[in-house]
Parts: structure tokens; C-alpha cells; sequence
């Protein structure tokens, strides 16, 4: 018992200071993509937008979701929920009542997911569970205003909980389904993985273009990444030098991500995984971080008081301080009924990744789905699984104006022009629009297409004169499927969508 009491202790205990970092990260993410999603507000959360409530109940709902968002179409009522939760966020950033802000910031997570599905990707569902571990986590102990109230100190900054176990378990399958779900030859066998996705134009960026050149280091790169992210993560298993494969871990994590950035247009995605490693940093690196935190703190205080000898510096936090717990919180009993909700909620999210591997005697049974899809627990890893997509191209939304000229809606209303543009993935306002251009392409989703046309028709009229007005337009999808050797298919040229104000 007391080898396995240690084993515990030395491969699940976080430092509460990096869970601090880690609270820090995840919510300055949280309020950028609040801001991003913010930005088109009546398209993706109104019924003026590209998926009315009707439209989505009748096609992408699910009976055991919950949405906030979905109670009503108006634009004005999005924008008190986006408020609310933009002032969530700040409070789970300062560390203010901060279980209370973790709480409120996964419910209006989870319901704006849940009232737009077509527009989100793995990262959101990353940053849904960092945020409902963290519900169960101290990361307000430190760097926080919750830490200046509190008025015991801090004897030490290790902690061992299920909440601990289950973030670190959550940290490593991400990368260990994706690779599992990675079962195809462009990864398993010929290493043209990364050689495909770099020749998706919808999503290349800079760097890619430069990696692209280079397709023996491409290869190289496929099985490195497949072989990372496959055994890397049991790294964080072995109970001895654990500071030293958690910083191994953490490098190659960052690492990745900042390469992926680099090359490739996947929006918050990386932001959201480098958030996701923060609170792994160990105790000795977090001893470091925090004296140069403390050195900057000090330089700061002795500017400000130079600013008058009465003013209080805004960020005069107690760094190390020791979270109280509330009075319920500190009962016998209901501290293991805690525990053991973050234990069941770890063995059915784990279970759902298994399910996602295709295995009958591996699927969750149905009478456990509204368990799992009401906290929105399920998780799907398959990020370029089983093989990289081949079908690339662009869009070209062709409208005929009231004084009988043609115009692409895509080049501010140019004549259209089916030549390939320079950079395709300029076509796209940010990350959520070319998720929400992907799905537009699966037949299974044909239900969205009159809507997301009447939606750009309207628009366009609205902000425009009579003689420039469009009376029909379509959204035409110039299909280019990537071939081996740099070659690629001939264009095809196909109408998704024809329409009429």
C-alpha cells in the first residue's frame, strides 16, 4: 500500500503553482476566442445566421444536450451570454471566486458548442475538459485574488487528488487516440501524411510552404510525429526522474504545436494544447519560475510606489498562500463523494475515447450516453485520421447583379475568375468559417448549404445599392484532389448550392 500510495504520489501530484499558470493560460485563451467568436455573432449563433435554431435541432441536435445559446435566435440575446461570459473569463484569469468563474465559463462553453456544432474542432473540446477538471482543481491557490483573501500559508505547493490523475490521464490520450485513430498508410507505412496535409491550400500556411519543398524531411517528420504522439504521454507514468519526463514531455509538446502553428491553419488549437501542459511543469522548475515571478513582482511594486505611497498596486496577490476550503467542502464525507464523481467521470471519458477506436465490445452502451453527453465528456481525437484528407480547393460565390453583372462574393466582388487565388486560406475570416466551409462540403450536411447562401446573398445586399444588389447566387466549390509526387487531379468544377432572395 505504501509503494503504491508513492507511485501515486509521484506521477499524478501537480504543482499548484503551475495549475495557476495553467488557470492563466486557459483563460486568456478562453476571452480570445470569446473575442473571435464574438466577431460574427449573427452569423453562427442567430437565426439570421447560417444555422437557425429549427435548422438545428432538426439536424445537428442531440436529445441529451443542453444549450443556453438555444433559447432563443435574437443576436442581442447571444450577446448577454457572450458578456457573461467574457466576464467569467476575466474573473477566472484574475483568480476572483474562482470555482465559482471555472463553473460558469464550462457551462457557457459547453452551450455554445452545443448551439453551433458545424463551426468546432478538437481544441474545443480539449478546452471544455481542461475547463470541467478545473472545476475540481486548486489552480486559484496562487497568482490570484482568491490567494490574497486566504490568510494561511502555504506549506506545500504538491497536490495528489482524482482531479490531479484524471487531467494528466486527460493530457496524455489526447495524443495517444489521435495516433491509435491514425491507422492509415499515409501514417503507418509510406510517411506521406504530413506531405498531404501540407498540400491542402486550404490550411497551409508560411512555413508549410517552405517544409513542402523538402519530402524526405516531410516523411521523416510523419513517423516522428505518428511515434510522439503514439509513446510519448507513458512517459508521465514513470514514477522515477519524473521531473525530468515531464519537462521531456512538455518541450516536445510545446514543440510540436508551435511547428504545427507554423505550418498550418488550425486556429486556437495550439494555443489551446501548450495551455493544456502548463499545469505538468514540476515543482523544481515551478521553484524557478516563481523566484523570477517574485524578482518581477518586487520591481513592479517599487515602481508603482513611486506613483504615490497610498496607492495600492493592482497586482498585489500573495503568490503562495493556501487555498481554505469551503465549510462543505472540508466534510468527511463529501470530500470522497467528490472524488469519486471525477473518478466516474474519468472512467467514461476514457471510455468514449475507446469507443472512438470502432471496437464493438469497446462502445459505451447507450443507457450511459445521456452520462457522458450531458457534461459534454465525449471526446473524438481523430485530427487527420485514419489519412489526410486529399480533396482540396476553393470557393467561388458567384452572383448576378440587378444591372446583369457577374460577381465573386469571395474577391469583393470581382468578376469571378476560376484561376487558383495566390492563398486560398485568405479566403477565410479565421479558423471557425473554414471549419464551417469544411463541413459544407460533406454530403451528409447538404441540410446547411440554402442557408449559409441566403445568408451571404442577404448580406451582400444590405451593404450595397440597388444596381449592385446580387437576385440569385451559387456557391460553387473548385474541387483539386492532391495526388502523389506534387501532382495533383484535374479541377473540378461543382455548384453546392443555387439561390434566390
Amino acid at each position: 500500500m505504501h509503494l503504491l500510495r508513492q507511485y501515486l504520489h509521484c506521477v499524478f501530484y501537480t504543482d499548484t503553482r503551475a495549475l495557476s499558470l495553467m488557470r492563466i493560460w486557459v483563460a486568456s485563451v478562453l476571452l480570445l476566442d470569446i473575442g473571435i467568436r464574438a466577431s460574427d455573432i449573427e452569423a453562427h449563433y442567430s437565426n439570421m445566421g447560417v444555422l437557425p435554431l429549427h435548422v438545428l435541432h432538426a439536424n445537428a441536435w442531440n436529445q441529451y444536450f443542453f444549450s443556453l445559446h438555444a433559447l432563443s435566435g435574437m443576436w442581442q440575446f447571444q450577446a448577454i451570454l457572450f458578456a457573461i461570459a467574457a466576464a467569467a473569463a476575466v474573473c477566472l484569469l484574475l483568480g476572483y471566486h474562482t470555482r465559482w468563474a471555472t463553473a460558469i465559463s464550462w457551462i457557457l462553453l459547453v452551450s455554445l458548442h452545443n448551439r453551433n456544432p458545424l463551426i468546432t474542432q478538437s481544441g474545443d473540446s480539449l478546452l471544455r475538459m481542461l475547463l470541467f477538471w478545473g472545476m475540481f482543481l486548486p489552480w486559484h491557490r496562487h497568482y490570484s485574488v482568491d490567494a490574497r483573501r486566504s490568510l494561511t500559508s502555504e506549506t506545500s505547493s504538491h497536490y495528489l487528488s482524482a482531479a490531479t490523475a484524471a487531467y494528466i490521464m486527460q493530457v496524455g490520450w489526447v495524443y495517444v487516440f489521435t495516433a491509435l485513430l491514425k491507422s492509415g498508410p499515409d501514417w503507418t507505412e509510406d510517411g506521406t501524411a504530413l506531405y498531404y496535409a501540407l498540400s491542402l491550400d486550404q490550411i497551409l500556411m508560411p512555413g508549410g510552404r517552405i517544409l513542402y519543398q523538402f519530402p524526405l524531411l516531410m516523411e521523416q517528420l510523419t513517423h516522428a510525429t505518428y511515434f510522439l504522439e503514439l509513446w510519448l504521454p507513458f512517459v508521465l507514468l514513470i514514477p522515477w526522474r519524473n521531473t525530468w519526463f515531464r519537462m521531456l514531455f512538455f518541450i516536445a509538446i510545446v514543440g510540436l504545436h508551435i511547428g504545427i502553428s507554423l505550418t498550418l491553419f488550425v486556429g486556437l488549437f495550439y494555443l489551446i494544447s501548450i495551455s493544456a501542459v502548463i499545469g505538468l511543469l514540476p515543482t523544481p522548475v515551478m521553484n524557478v519560475v516563481d523566484q523570477y515571478l517574485r524578482k518581477g513582482y518586487a520591481k513592479f511594486q517599487k515602481r508603482w510606489a513611486r506613483r504615490g505611497a497610498n496607492w495600492r498596486s493592482p497586482l498585489d496577490l500573495q503568490v503562495q498562500l493556501k487555498w481554505t476550503s469551503p465549510r462543505w467542502a472540508q466534510a468527511f464525507p463529501r470530500k470522497y463523494v467528490r472524488e469519486g464523481l471525477v473518478l466516474v467521470a474519468m472512467v467514461l471519458a476514457f471510455w468514449w475515447n475507446l469507443s472512438t477506436l470502432g471496437k464493438t465490445y469497446l462502445q459505451v452502451p447507450e443507457r450511459l450516453h445521456w452520462a457522458t453527453l450531458v457534461p459534454r465528456l465525449d471526446q473524438n481525437w481523430s485530427m487527420f485520421a485514419p489519412n489526410v484528407f486529399k480533396d482540396d480547393g476553393w470557393y467561388v460565390l458567384e452572383g448576378s447583379t440587378n444591372s446583369n453583372k457577374k460577381v465573386d462574393l469571395n474577391q469583393q466582388g470581382k468578376e469571378p475568375d476560376t484561376t487558383k487565388p495566390a492563398s486560398v486560406m485568405s479566403l477565410f475570416k479565421n479558423d471557425r468559417w473554414r471549419k464551417y466551409s469544411e463541413n459544407y462540403l460533406f454530403t451528409p450536411n447538404e441540410y446547411m448549404r440554402p442557408y449559409y447562401c441566403f445568408y451571404l446573398l442577404r448580406r451582400w445586399n444590405e451593404s450595397h445599392p440597388p444596381e449592385e444588389q446580387i437576385h440569385e447566387l451559387s456557391v460553387i466549390y473548385m474541387k483539386e484532389f492532391s495526388l502523389p509526387d506534387y501532382k495533383t487531379a484535374p479541377i473540378q468544377r461543382e455548384v453546392l448550392c443555387h439561390c434566390k432572395p
